[in-house]
């Protein structure tokens, strides 16, 4: 029997994440996609701007990892200028969360040890994939997978799951041994954004669906040789609670300038910092870091707040279980 490690990964003290949207365009319009240009803009950012931004949030001091996001982050001519400006400040890691289409032939230049590739399938067929993401995207997803597999790069997968296609999860390992894909990130589906127009009914998962299945799968890929990794939801009974917006360093910045320290704000003006004249300024007023203090029964004060259907309670009115911080994940991988 293959040996499987499994554990909760907890927060780095001096790690800093930086989730950089470079635009906020993209050739798709996934039905869960969760841009807001309306809170995040409609800009493409300019290569000076990229480069500024990169200097400024990259801390020598700190273990610094950098994610381009979009939009789509490969429509920017000027990614892979920006991914050798990453590497050569000294970024621990860079990663490129793309859905597949790798535009402006991006994997010819850059070199397979300056960024990781990150793709996105929400379906280990077309049949499955196409009708959330979008007709063809299956096919263009898994021959860039391919051409990257050949090519070097390191390659994972981010597979968000949802009450449409969590029965298909499952077929999901065999799929992505076979293209050679060495980490599997499971998201659960957020409510903002486009999802943020459907009703819990339509997308979210209860804790039921979510633990019968998704551990499983995860043991399932990981016994394939994969790295799995997915967000821990639902703390079990004794379990501590911890929200990254207190005890980590995560920013999450938008061509508008905006830069949030939690996802789930992203829907709302209540941004920590705003990016003025190249400098990181601090905002007044009611902002997202002041809910992060707050200690509720419900864990998460801004999923209580914002997308409280996934939260039930007893007679008494007392929560069942908690919700985890989104950023809190589970690995499970090969001894």
């Amino acid at each position: 029997m293959t040996n499987l490690t499994a554990r909760t990964v907890g927060f780095k003290p001096r790690e800093r994440n930086v989730f950089f949207h470079i635009l906020t365009a993209c050739n798709l319009s996934c039905s869960h996609c969760y841009i807001n240009p309306e809170q995040h803009g409609n800009a493409t950012i300019p290569l000076e701007t990229m480069e500024n931004w990169l200097r400024l949030f990259f801390d020598p001091a700190r273990e610094t990892n950098l994610i381009f996001l979009g939009g789509e982050p490969t429509l920017h001519p000027d990614l892979a200028a920006g991914i050798k400006t990453a590497r050569q400040l000294g970024y621990q890691t860079v990663t490129v969360d793309s859905n597949g289409f790798l535009f402006h032939n991006l994997l010819d230049h850059i070199n397979p040890g300056e960024a990781v590739i990150s793709f996105s399938l929400d379906g280990p067929t077309a049949e499955i994939n196409d009708p959330i993401r979008g007709k063809g995207v299956f096919a263009a997803c898994t021959a860039n997978i391919r051409k990257a597999v050949a090519l070097g790069f390191d390659v994972s997968l981010i597979y968000t799951v949802s009450s449409i296609n969590i029965d298909h999860l499952h077929l999901m390992p065999a799929l992505l041994k076979e293209l050679g894909v060495r980490r599997f990130f499971i998201q659960v589906i957020g409510i903002r954004g486009k999802s943020a127009g459907y009703t819990k009914d339509n997308l979210q998962l209860t804790p039921e669906q979510w633990l019968a299945v998704i551990p499983a799968v995860a043991q399932k890929a990981a016994a394939l040789g994969i790295h799995v990794i997915f967000p821990k939801v639902f703390l079990a009974a004794g379990e501590e609670f911890a929200c990254a917006g207190q005890v980590a360093e995560n920013y999450f910045i938008f061509p508008n300038g905006r830069v949030y320290q939690c996802p789930l704000c992203e829907d709302f003006p209540v941004h920590a910092f705003t990016i003025e004249d190249n400098r990181l300024v601090k905002n007044t007023g009611l902002t997202e870091d002041r809910f992060f203090t707050l200690d509720i029964p419900e864990g998460c004060v801004m999923n209580k707040l914002l997308q409280p259907g996934n939260i039930r309670y007893d007679a008494q009115g007392k929560p069942l279980y908690r919700i985890s911080c989104c950023l809190l994940k589970q690995e499970i991988q090969r001894a």
